[in-house]
């Protein structure tokens, strides 16, 4: 056997993750494994090794968490075994009990806002009287007590709070796809503030008021191509523009936590790019941008903003993070993601840009084992193709375990960015409407050719490998282009879109019209056929090469039925599959004793099919709940 990295390192939990500071300083809290599952841990500043276990999650591990503003508790949400029904916790950090601020069956919370004058209350929206909708409340942290403020009969969106807790702006879909935002008055009632054309829909948005709450900042592609930020004084009537790239919208937004004002933003093309507005943080993003190889963000602050929890991204090693002193412009390194793989020789990801055949500019990641010198092989290798899901969201530059663990099987691994992905203009987002198996597929295939004309991939040893989106791009990639791939890996991929959009989460009808005006619309005899012709399920009997599935129970988005309905009409025809169920999961896996699980089933699957090397099985499927429905003969080890 090859010197593999064993799959533990990079599909295991990681060492730390999201750690934050609290707002008094006095505290480092993150995210790591307590026997063997991922709990909040709770350290006095600069005494990391002083770090105790705070909660006692014995199954499904805690994702993120984050700080009450008064230092006094610490809040993390938690679904049951996927299912998204996400609850909000609290612990004092003083010691006590975890309580569920939100114990109410079928029902999500959302976090709405929060205030420094009141650090004990914050405005959540709960769908516990409506499932289809969200009314705000008043929560107060210590009671648990719920006050409702705003009552969603109407099934707007969302909601915008200032820093006083009160609510200020909503949303609406028109049935044309455009929505219309909403101010909300002090009497409760709501008045059209703008109204956006389908056409500028996902780059456009509110980001926040400033403290006084006569600024809101807003995000709008109108009358160009990319999203820009602009400012709207409230009491003037007025709009200024703030910032704008022609190549990229709008990305993250960094604003003072105590004034609201904005002080940096960034743009991601291939890199990330931070643009700073507030001159008095120039040299502090001139200093980190010296000191860090990597991308980087500041992903916690001090409420006297002196100290700011760093974390730099790399590609080819762990994220790094770090604690800043700004006063004496000092970096003190904290903890790394992966201490295992900290220091070993790891693949490089590389940004390309590609051409799609009607001449859009797809940016792309390209990684290759890292034994390969230059841009290329000596030879092309087997190629996965790594299709992210959304499909409205995007690839980008860093650390990504899949590219790791693939190139150190021997595979080139290639993510692209094709049209309908987000973060590149409405020109490009757009491109993608009613286009799912069609020109969304085309530009995966064109990336393909690409990487074969240049030599990288060899075109008979192709996979298409995604989950969410990408799972029905493999879809589409065995059923509609037959003869182009040498296998495929669906993870929780819709095979039937009709069947999909009549069974998503109740909590998301306000936003459907976002569905039907980008993939065709159910309601109506043209929409649906449409979905029917891009459906991969229609066209089961045309797949001739192996396909592994992979599907969390309890998914709601992606429903169970979904992987079923095309296993069982494989069935039907005489046409093998692979089908691996996990009972305690949805839209996605989260247990890392699963994700094992299903990466050792992926390695010895591709292996077979492409010819890469893969780690033995071994004890990969201890602690999973992982059920080999379908097809277990057809993958060796398993």
């Amino acid at each position: 056997m090859p010197n593999l990295i064993p799959r533990q390192l990079l599909f295991g939990n990681p060492d730390v993750s999201q750690i934050q500071i609290s707002p008094d300083g006095q505290w480092i809290s993150y995210i790591a494994p307590s026997e063997g599952v991922l709990n909040v841990w709770l350290a006095p500043a600069g005494q990391l090794d002083q770090a105790k276990v705070i909660t006692q999650d014995k199954k499904r591990g805690i994702r993120s968490h984050d700080w009450t503003l008064d230092s006094q508790n610490l809040l993390y949400v938690q679904d049951k075994d996927g299912d998204e029904n996400w609850h909000l916790y609290i612990l004092p950090v003083e010691g006590g009990e975890v309580r569920d601020l939100t114990p109410f069956p079928k029902t999500t919370v959302e976090v709405l806002g929060v205030s420094w004058d009141e650090p004990g209350k914050m405005l959540v929206g709960l769908n516990n009287r409506d499932e289809r909708f969200h009314d705000a409340h008043l929560l107060d942290l210590a009671t648990g007590q719920l006050t409702e403020v705003f009552r969603n009969e109407k099934g707007y969106l969302g909601f915008v709070t200032d820093f006083e807790l009160k609510l200020r702006m909503t949303a609406q879909y028109n049935p044309d796809g455009s929505i219309t935002y909403f101010e909300i008055t002090s009497e409760g009632e709501t008045k059209k503030f703008l109204e956006v054309k389908e056409e500028d829909v996902m780059a456009t948005g509110p980001k926040g008021f400033n403290q006084s709450g006569s600024s809101l900042f807003f995000t709008d592609s109108a009358g160009r191509d990319t999203g820009a930020l602009y400012r709207y004084d409230l009491k003037k009537g007025s709009r200024e523009l703030v910032i704008a790239d022609d190549r990229t919208d709008v990305g993250g937004i960094l604003t003072n936590s105590l004034t609201g004002e904005l002080e940096a933003v960034t743009f991601t093309d291939e890199r990330k790019t931070w643009k700073v507005l507030e001159p008095m943080l120039q040299g502090d993003f001139d200093f980190l941008a010296k000191e860090l190889h990597g991308d980087f963000e500041i992903s916690s602050r001090t409420k006297d903003d002196q100290k700011w929890v760093v974390r730099e991204f790399q590609d080819d090693g762990p994220s790094s993070f770090y604690l800043y002193d700004r006063k004496n412009q000092k970096l003190q390194f904290l903890m790394v993601s992966r201490k295992a793989l900290a220091g070993t020789p790891l693949a490089p990801m590389k940004p390309v840009v590609l051409n799609s055949r009607d001449g859009l500019k797809m940016v792309s990641y390209l990684s290759l084992p890292k034994e390969v010198k230059g841009d290329k092989p000596e030879k092309p290798l087997p190629l996965v193709l790594l299709v992210h899901g959304g499909p409205w969201a995007r690839d980008g530059w860093g650390f990504n375990p899949y590219h790791q663990l693939l190139t150190d099987r021997g595979y080139a691994v290639l993510s692209v960015n094709f049209r309908g992905s987000t973060g590149f203009g409405k020109k490009f987002v757009n491109a993608g409407n009613f286009e799912w198996g069609r020109k969304m597929h085309d530009d995966l295939l064109d990336a393909v050719e690409w990487a074969v004309k240049e030599k990288i991939a060899d075109p008979a040893k192709v996979a298409i490998m995604g989950g969410s989106y990408g799972g029905y791009a493999a879809l589409a990639g065995l059923t509609f282009t037959p003869d182009f791939f040498a296998c495929g890996v669906d993870i929780v991929g819709p095979s039937n879109l009709n069947t999909l959009l009549s069974s998503i989460p109740p909590y998301w009808t306000s936003g459907l019209q976002l569905f039907y005006s980008r993939m065709g619309d159910p309601r109506t005899p043209e929409g649906k056929q449409l979905l029917e012709e891009r459906s991969p399920l229609n066209y089961v009997e045309k797949i001739k090469k192996p396909l592994l599935i992979a599907q969390g129970a309890n998914d709601p988005r992606v429903k169970q039925a979904e992987s079923d309905q095309i296993v069982m009409a494989m069935k039907d025809k005489g046409i093998p599959v692979t089908y691996a169920l996990y009972p305690d999961e949805g839209h996605g896996f989260a247990r890392p004793e699963n994700n094992l699980a299903f990466m050792a089933v992926t390695e010895a699957f591709l292996k077979r099919h492409l010819g890469g090397e893969a780690e033995p099985v071994g004890k990969a499927f201890e602690g999973s709940s992982i059920q080999i429905l379908e097809g277990k003969d057809a993958v060796p080890g398993i």
